[in-house]
C-alpha cells in the first residue's frame, strides 16, 4: 500500500499520520486481511511438552482428510534446517526433540482454515517427555543441571569491573542489599502474526508479512528454502503493533514452504493463544544488588548479579545481556562497580526483544535500590538521585563518556516541582477509587503513595553492530507538479515513521507533495524497527539522500537559470539518489572488564507516579503519571507524546498486571482474558515535560524516544505502591496478594 501524506508540513510540526483515520475507522489493511483468489490456509502443529524426544510422527491421518493439500515435517525443509537472528540454533520444524511448549513440529496447507487446524490436530506424534529445565538460577549455576543445548545452558556472561569494590565496601558508611525479580512480559500487540506467501514463476517466493526487519527476515528465510536471497522478496504488510516480538521469525518460513510445495498462495494467521506461543517475550530476571554509600548519600560502590532467562533458543539474548550489564547501575556516578550479567537457556518459552531490551529489568532493580538507599540515609527519593546524577562529562559503567547533554539533575528538579493531584475525598465517585464501580471499596482502606524513578537507555544498536539504513529519494514532475518519492525498507509498526520520513523530505527539499513508498526488499536494508533507532538512522538516510538530490537540483538550476521547477524536472529530470546512513561507530564490551564505547547514544526519562492503594483488597489505581524526557529535537510533537504515553502504559502494565504465567515450562494464561494489559480505564492522565537538548552527533540533534519511558515508569509505580503500603515489594508485577494487609496491620 502506497501512502501519500495528508498534511503538508515539515520537521517540528504535529503532522497527522496518514494511516491514522484508516485504523480508527477499521479500513486499514493489516496483514491478517490479505487475500488472493485460490489461496490456501496454513496451520502449525505445536508441541504440548516443554521438553521431550520425538519418537515418531504419523502424518497419514492429516493427508487423508479432504481439502488438505500438504503436510510437512522437518524432512521437507528444502534447505538449512535451523535459523536465528545471529546464531542459527532454532529448528524450522522440530527434528528429534522439542525444547519448549509450542515448538513447531509439522505444517498443514488446506483449502479452509478450520480444515487446516483439524488436519494439524490429526497428526499423531509420539513424544517421550523428559526433565524440563525451568529454573534459570539452576541453569546458570548448577553444574548438574541438564543441558538444554549440547554446548550447555550459558548463552552469555558479561562482567563489568571498575575499580575495587572490596576496598570501597570497607569504607562505605551505608550499605543496602536487595533481591529483585521481573516476570515474563508479553508484547501483547493487537494484530497477531500473519502473512501471505505467493510462489513466483522464477521458483522463488513473494512474502507479504507483518515484521520489524525485512532484510534480516529474508536472510534467515532464504537458506532454509534453499534459495538465493534475490528469489525471496518481502513486502511489508500492515502491522498491528510489534514492540520487539516481530524481530524474530514466526510463520515466514512455514508459509513459504507450504506455498512452494503446493504451488498456491498460502496465508497463515495465528490465533491469540498461538501468538502467545509463537513469539518471543521479555526476559524474566532474577537480580541481586548491593549499594554502598557515604552517610550523606553519595554512592561509593555497586555490586550486581543479573540472571536473564532466555528460554529455549538464543534469539537476541546476548545483546539483552550486554544492555543489562552496561546500563546496570543506571544514570548515576559511582567509582567502583562489579556487575555479572548472565543469559541462560531453559525449557521456558523463548525470550528476545521487547521495548527496553534488558535495560527495563536492570532499571527496576537499581531504582528500587536507590529508594532503599534514600530511606537508609534519611533523604528524599529525589535528593538521593540528584546527588548521584550523571551529567555531560560523566562516565557510565562501561567507562564510556557521556559527551552529549544529560541534564538529569534539572529533570529531577522539574518533576519534583510539578503539582500533585488532589486527594480523593471520601465518600467519592467510585470511578476514582481502586476497583472502580465494582463496589469493592468506598475508600475505607485506601492509601496514597508517590514514587519516582529514572531510566537510562541506549539508542540504536550497540557493541560494534554495523547499524545503518538506506534511503532512495526521487524528485520528479507528476501531473505538472514537483513530487518526491521516498523509498526505504524501514518497517512502520505503528510508531509514525511514515510521517517522519515525509516531514524530513519536505524540510530538506521544500516540496509539498511527498509519497512514502511501501517498504520492501527492493531497496537496501533499513535495519530493524527497534532500539528507538529508525528516526535516527532512517531519518538520517532520508535526510542525506534528500541533500544529494538537492545538490543535483541546484547544479541543474545553475545550468538552466529561470526555468520553472516543474519544467526543469520534465526536461532534465527525474533526479534520484540512494544513500546509506551510519551513526558513529561503537565497539564491543571487553569480555573481562566490560569496558568500551559500546553505545551510540544515551537517553534519559524521569517518572513520578501517584497511586491510590486499597490495602485491604490489594487493588491499585494509578492516579497520575508525570514524565520529563529529553528528546534532543522534537520531530513531531503529537507523535512523540504518543510514544511517551505508550511506553509509560507498558511500564505500568509490567508494574501491576502483565505477566505470562509459566509453570513447569507451560504457559497457563495464553489469552487476553487471563493475560491482563492496561485499558483506557487503567491509564491515568499524564503530565509531560519534553526537553530539547540537541545531540550534535545525530540528525537534527534528535534522541530516540520510544523506549526510555518504558524503563522508568515501572519502578516509579512500584515505588508509589511501596510508599502507600510500607511493603518491600521486590517483584513485578505486583499482585493483590502481595499488597493486602492483615486486619491487625491495618488498624
Amino acid at each position: 500500500m502506497t501512502i501519500e501524506t495528508g498534511r503538508r508540513s515539515g520537521v517540528g510540526e504535529s503532522v497527522l499520520r496518514p494511516d491514522g483515520t484508516l485504523k480508527v475507522t477499521g479500513e486499514f489493511a493489516y496483514a491478517s486481511d490479505l487475500w488472493l483468489d485460490g489461496m490456501l490456509w496454513g496451520a502449525t502443529l505445536r508441541s504440548p511438552h516443554p521438553s521431550a524426544w520425538i519418537r515418531s510422527v504419523d502424518i497419514g491421518p492429516a493427508l487423508a482428510m479432504p481439502g488438505v493439500f500438504a503436510v510437512l515435517t522437518h524432512r521437507d525443509v528444502p534447505g538449512e534446517k535451523s535459523y536465528g537472528l545471529e546464531h542459527r540454533d532454532q529448528p524450522v520444524l522440530a527434528v528429534d526433540q522439542v525444547r519448549y511448549q509450542g515448538e513447531p513440529v509439522a505444517l498443514v496447507a488446506a483449502d479452509h482454515p478450520e480444515t487446516a487446524r483439524r488436519a494439524a490436530a490429526a497428526i499423531v506424534v509420539e513424544y517421550e517427555p523428559r526433565e524440563a529445565v525451568v529454573d534459570p538460577m539452576r541453569a546458570a549455576f548448577d553444574a548438574d543441571c541438564p543441558a538444554v543445548h549440547p554446548n550447555g545452558n550459558l548463552v552469555r556472561h558479561q562482567p563489568v569491573r571498575v575499580g575495587d569494590t572490596e576496598a570501597a565496601a570497607a569504607g562505605a558508611e551505608v550499605v543496602v542489599t536487595g533481591e529483585y525479580e521481573v516476570g515474563m512480559q508479553d508484547q501483547a500487540f493487537l494484530g497477531p502474526e500473519s502473512g501471505l506467501a505467493v510462489p513466483a514463476e522464477d521458483g522463488g517466493v513473494d512474502l507479504y508479512i507483518a515484521t520489524q526487519w525485512l532484510h534480516v527476515d529474508r536472510d534467515q528465510i532464504a537458506p532454509c528454502l534453499g534459495l538465493p536471497p534475490g528469489k525471496v522478496r518481502l513486502s511489508l504488510a500492515g502491522v498491528g503493533g510489534a514492540f520487539g516480538a516481530r524481530e524474530d521469525l514466526s510463520m515466514q518460513i512455514h508459509a513459504s514452504m507450504l506455498a512452494l510445495r503446493t504451488g498456491r498462495p498460502v496465508k497463515m494467521v495465528y490465533g491469540r493463544e498461538e501468538s502467545f506461543l509463537g513469539h518471543v517475550h521479555r526476559h524474566p530476571a532474577r537480580m541481586r544488588y548491593e549499594h554502598g554509600a557515604t552517610r550523606d548519600g553519595r554512592l561509593v560502590y555497586v555490586k550486581a548479579e543479573i540472571v536473564l532467562d532466555g528460554g529455549a533458543y538464543r534469539s537476541s539474548t546476548p545483546a539483552v545481556v550486554g544492555n543489562a550489564a552496561s546500563l546496570g547501575v543506571g544514570p548515576y556516578e559511582v567509582a567502583d562497580i562489579e556487575i555479572d550479567a548472565y543469559g541462560v537457556y531453559t525449557n521456558n518459552p523463548p525470550c528476545g526483544a521487547m521495548r527496553g531490551f534488558g535495560a527495563v529489568q536492570a532499571c527496576y532493580a537499581y531504582e528500587s535500590q536507590m529508594d532503599r538507599l534514600a530511606e537508609a540515609c534519611g533523604l528524599s527519593p529525589v535528593e538521593i538521585r540528584t546527588r548521584n546524577a550523571v551529567s555531560q562529562g560523566s562516565r557510565i559503567a562501561t567507562g564510556q563518556l557521556i559527551d552529549t547533554p544529560a541534564p538529569l539533575a534539572e529533570m529531577l528538579a522539574e518533576i519534583a516541582a510539578m503539582p500533585l493531584p488532589e486527594p480523593v475525598a471520601v465518600p467519592a465517585d467510585l470511578r476514582l477509587l481502586p476497583g472502580g464501580v465494582s463496589q469493592t471499596t468506598h475508600g475505607e482502606g485506601v492509601r496514597r503513595g508517590v514514587g519516582y524513578a529514572v531510566g537510562l537507555k541506549n539508542i540504536c544498536f550497540s557493541e560494534g553492530f554495523d547499524d545503518y539504513s538506506t534511503a532512495r529519494v526521487r524528485l520528479e514532475s507528476l501531473a505538472g507538479e514537483p513530487h518526491v518519492l521516498v523509498h526505504t525498507a524501514a518497517a512502520e509498526v505503528g510508531q509514525g515513521l511514515v510521517t517522519v520520513q515525509a516531514q524530513i523530505a519536505r524540510t530538506e527539499l521544500g516540496i509539498d507533495r511527498v509519497t512514502v513508498a511501501p517498504a520492501d526488499t527492493t531497496v537496501g536494508s533499513a535495519g530493524s524497527s527497534s532500539a528507538s533507532r529508525q528516526s535516527y538512522v532512517t531519518g538520517g538516510a532520508v535526510k542525506t539522500a534528500c541533500e544529494a538530490v538537492r545538490q543535483r537540483l541546484d547544479a541543474m538550476r545553475a545550468e538552466h537559470p529561470g526555468l520553472p521547477l516543474d519544467e526543469l524536472l520534465e526536461r532534465f529530470g527525474p533526479i534520484e539518489e540512494t544513500r546509506e546512513y551510519r551513526h558513529r561507530p561503537t565497539g564491543p564490551m571487553d569480555p573481562v572488564t566490560g569496558q568500551g564505547d559500546t553505545h551510540t547514544q544515551l537517553a534519559l526519562c524521569v517518572h513520578r507516579a501517584v497511586v491510590d492503594v486499597d490495602v485491604e483488597l490489594g487493588l491499585v489505581k494509578v492516579v497520575e503519571l508525570a514524565a520529563v524526557q529529553d528528546v534532543g529535537k522534537i520531530l513531531n510533537p503529537l507523535a512523540l507524546e504518543g510514544q511517551i504515553h505508550g511506553g509509560s502504559a507498558q511500564g505500568l502494565g509490567l508494574a501491576l498486571m502483565e505477566e505470562i504465567q509459566v509453570r513447569d515450562g507451560r504457559v497457563l494464561n495464553p489469552s487476553f482474558t487471563d493475560y491482563l494489559i492496561p485499558t483506557i480505564l487503567d491509564m491515568p492522565p499524564m503530565r509531560l515535560s519534553i526537553l530539547e537538548n540537541p545531540d550534535p552527533h545525530a540528525p537534527y540533534g534528535l534522541r530516540g524516544a520510544g523506549e526510555p519511558p518504558t524503563l522508568s515508569s515501572t519502578p516509579a509505580v512500584a515505588a508509589a505502591v511501596r510508599a502507600a503500603t510500607g511493603l518491600a515489594l521486590p517483584r513485578v508485577p505486583i499482585r493483590p496478594e502481595d499488597i493486602a494487609l492483615t486486619p491487625a496491620s491495618i488498624s
